[in-house]
């Protein structure tokens, strides 16, 4: 039941409210598109927090509305068809915000007036709550002044970009942000829930003892149609049926809010598991709680269509219209209630590898009730595309096995299990443990359409028999993708992210935004690198993701061409592309040190210098960066010697499984203090901030020489420094012999031209041999000397005093 169903079942209610709407020319298009105002306008995403902010979204909900009125043209009504004119010249007419801000206000009015009623229905018997409680949060209504607005947006909750905090609390809410209106629909506390339904149900009990006397005085009045008395205990009948029925009628319409409610709360649920399904924290175990409300719903509205069974025999006149719809009414009730309690509850792997074994299950949220778990049905699975999910949502089409046989995209092993019900938890689920994609059978592609962009779902059904009549249910998983290749994964997974992100509770399957606020995607990036590397990203990080994603025309929208179809300047892979390499280094291979807040990684190479140069402790001072021009890369930037600020070839994954990143900052003597990624912290040594992530130089094998690896920094330039980024030889690594002594060193190699070699090998040992027992530990230059020491034994004699003096020389290294 809609909104705008709830205010015009009170007549005052809905009186009011159309002349508010009226006023402005807008009370047929709140009436012809009453569910769709209400989805859309509730399941905001962002916050007007400034009148540009409020302007953009009210001109995306002007478009949309638009084009769903267009779409309405096509019906067959030739008056609806004309009034959707007028309705688009009115929209034409009307200033997109005012229009925008008018309905809003108008859904908050309409919020307050039905939860005054549902206040009123807990005293005095009335509707119970309803579920679209708004908070108190006050409107942007008509024109505000920029100051009056910012007050507003002060009142609401805090956007999410800001930190994790706010990210967790909308998560731990369980309920549908929605900034864009200053409110959240907020989570319905269950146990409330099931407060009212059992008092609905004990209200119920009183109709069903009238209903018992009802067919009591039947009886007497039909054994004693003789007595003097018959006409006025007809009519006195008569009168006890009608208030009967109108008691019976007042009870469904309890049921059908208190259904709405319920299923309000499990589309919540359902929103919360895709959102898991980007990392989000999420409480499977409430699902518990609202299959105990279902279980309370079924035995509401069994009683209740026992009850109109029961009145329907006391036959007191020929043709009962109003009765037989109620008994339809509560018949397709029932039968809504038990398929709308089927849904999958372990949701299938969302990126999908064809021959590769997965898991998911479904779960019936009737528990024991209707006895279906005495006879448990078997549940099959298929795989359908895009357009066949399509068609079962949108056409509500009925399941036929028959019909399903050519409906499949694919084949699927071990695609059948049968339901069992455990009494202990009152679960009654089907397990699939051990499916496996075969084959599957894709739609043509059109234009720059690949692989990694179709969508399908699994699709399980069943049937069963309730009541004498047979039900077919069916539900979709969550979108997935499928692929044959390892390499397909990381846009796939942009596909998935995008869709578990933004996708709008009610939709038709898979249809989804090509474009959202930064706003948006930063909780969604922020969300999906948190859970995947176990810290989360800081305000300069999403300000550095920003500004990679931006191009030539700035703007607070994000498309998803942006996101990851079209390459980022002056590179050849995509903005997620980029950012999913660095997610899975990071996890790989940095998991620690990201934990620890060793890796500053999001900033660009301007800031980095700049940083470092700024650093009060100056030369040695160092950084990590993740690479922009190299996928899955981290450098390091640190101030060297000269006061000037070097920066490494960046290091990938590959570079990792020979030696981690801790061993090589150890191995590299000129980094000695980490600039801290926090801007309040100060700059920490390197051996504690990386200390506990060195391995353990394990002792020889005995009859062995040990043998290290060893990471140097290579000169670069005529003076020797490295500024810049350099290629990949920048940072090479050497193999040094752990036992090799400087004293059997006979000579050097080095690039030194040959006339300015001086041939007197035993004085140039003799010169090294003081100087590395004369220099400080973290002399940068021990590094170099050592390296270079093995080469002289292939070399002897190559290298002299000369080179040596200018090697030692800080002016030229």
């Amino acid at each position: 039941m809609s909104l705008w169903k709830r205010i015009s079942s009170h007549g005052d209610c809905e009186q009011r409210m159309a002349a508010y709407y009226e006023e402005k020319g807008l009370l047929d298009l709140r009436l012809c598109l009453a569910p769709w105002i209400e989805d859309r306008i509730m399941s905001e995403q962002i916050s007007p927090n400034t009148p540009d902010q409020l302007e953009r979204v009210a001109l995306k909900f002007n478009e949309d509305l638009q084009q769903k009125l267009l779409s309405t043209r096509t019906a067959s009504d030739q008056a609806l068809k004309f009034r959707v004119v007028e309705l688009c010249a009115l929209i034409q007419r009307t200033s997109a915000v005012e229009l925008y801000t008018y309905l809003r206000t108008g859904l908050q009015k309409e919020l307050q007036l039905v939860t005054e009623k549902s206040v009123a229905a807990t005293a005095g018997q009335s509707m119970p709550h309803n579920p679209y409680n708004m908070n108190n949060t006050p409107m942007v209504t008509g024109y505000m002044d920029p100051s009056d607005l910012l007050a507003v947006s002060n009142s609401c909750n805090p956007t999410v970009v800001q930190n994790i905090g706010p990210i967790q609390n909308v998560q731990n809410t369980g309920g549908i942000a929605s900034p864009a209106l200053g409110m959240v629909t907020p989570k319905v506390e269950l146990y409330e829930v099931q407060h009212q339904i059992m008092q609905s149900l004990n209200e119920f009990g009183g109709c069903a003892n009238a209903m018992k006397l009802l067919v009591q005085n039947y009886g007497y009045m039909l054994n004693s149609t003789s007595s003097p008395n018959a006409e006025a205990a007809f009519r006195s009948l008569i009168d006890e049926k009608a208030a009967i029925v109108i008691t019976m009628r007042r009870s469904f319409m309890y049921y059908e809010s208190l259904h709405e409610l319920v299923i309000h709360e499990l589309k919540n649920w359902r929103h919360q598991q895709a959102q898991a399904g980007n990392g989000a924290p999420f409480n499977e175990g409430s699902l518990d709680d609202i299959q105990r409300c279902f279980e309370m719903l079924e035995t509401f509205i069994a009683h209740m269509l026992a009850a109109v069974k029961e009145t329907m025999r006391v036959r007191l006149v020929t043709e009962e219209p109003e009765l037989t719809h109620l008994l339809e009414q509560v018949q397709n009730a029932q039968k809504n209630l038990v398929c709308s309690a089927f849904i999958v509850d372990k949701q299938p792997p969302q990126v999908m590898k064809t021959n590769t074994r997965f898991a998911a299950s479904v779960r019936w949220l009737i528990g024991s009730q209707l006895g279906i778990h005495n006879n448990p049905p078997t549940v099959e699975c298929i795989i359908m595309s895009e357009i066949q999910s399509q068609r079962f949502v949108t056409r509500n089409t009925q399941v036929d096995n028959s019909s399903l046989s050519g409906q499949s995209s694919g084949e699927i092993l071990n695609a059948s299990s049968t339901m069992e019900y455990q009494q202990n938890n009152h679960v009654f689920s089907a397990s699939f443990r051990n499916m496996q994609l075969k084959k599957i059978k894709r739609a043509e592609k059109k234009g720059t359409e690949s692989v990694m962009d179709e969508k399908f779902a699994l699709f399980f059904y069943t049937t069963t028999t309730v009541n004498d009549f047979q039900i077919r249910v069916w539900t979709l998983s969550l979108p997935v993708v499928v692929i044959v290749h390892g390499n397909q994964e990381p846009q796939s997974w942009a596909t998935i992210t995008w869709d578990n992100a933004f996708a709008e509770i009610v939709r038709d399957p898979f249809m989804i935004t090509d474009r959202v606020t930064w706003a948006q995607l930063s909780v969604a990036l922020n969300i999906k690198f948190g859970s995947c590397t176990g810290r989360s990203l800081t305000i300069d990080n999403l300000d550095f993701l920003y500004e990679k994603l931006q191009r030539e025309e700035r703007t607070e929208y994000i498309t998803w061409n942006q996101f990851c179809k079209e390459p980022l300047p002056d590179r050849s892979f995509t903005f997620w592309e980029w950012f999913f390499a660095i997610m899975k280094l990071t996890k790989d291979h940095m998991l620690g040190m990201w934990k620890a807040g060793c890796i500053m990684g999001f900033i660009n190479k301007a800031k980095a210098h700049a940083d470092l140069l700024r650093s009060v402790y100056g030369i040695g001072t160092f950084l990590l960066r993740f690479s922009d021009s190299e996928l899955g890369g981290v450098t390091i930037a640190y101030v060297n010697p000269l006061g000037e600020v070097t920066m490494l070839a960046p290091w990938t994954a590959r570079d990792f499984q020979v030696l981690n990143l801790a061993d090589r900052i150890r191995d590299l003597d000129v980094l000695c203090w980490l600039h801290p990624s926090d801007r309040n912290a100060s700059p920490m040594k390197r051996d504690v901030a990386f200390g506990e992530f060195y391995s353990k130089r394990q002792d020889p094998i005995t009859g062995y020489v040990k043998s290290t690896l060893h990471v140097h920094v290579c000169s670069n330039g005529d003076n020797g420094s490295t500024v810049g980024t350099p290629h990949h030889h920048g940072a090479q690594e050497n193999m040094q012999l752990g036992n090799f002594s400087p004293q059997s060193a006979i000579g050097f190699y080095s690039p030194a031209p040959p006339e300015e070699s001086d041939s007197d090998a035993s004085e140039t040992a003799e010169a090294l041999q003081t100087y590395i027992t004369t220099a400080p530990p973290n002399d940068p230059l021990l590094g170099v000397i050592s390296s270079t020491l093995m080469k002289s034994v292939h070399s002897p004699g190559d290298f002299g005093m000369a080179d040596f003096d200018s090697m030692t020389n800080f002016e030229n290294f």
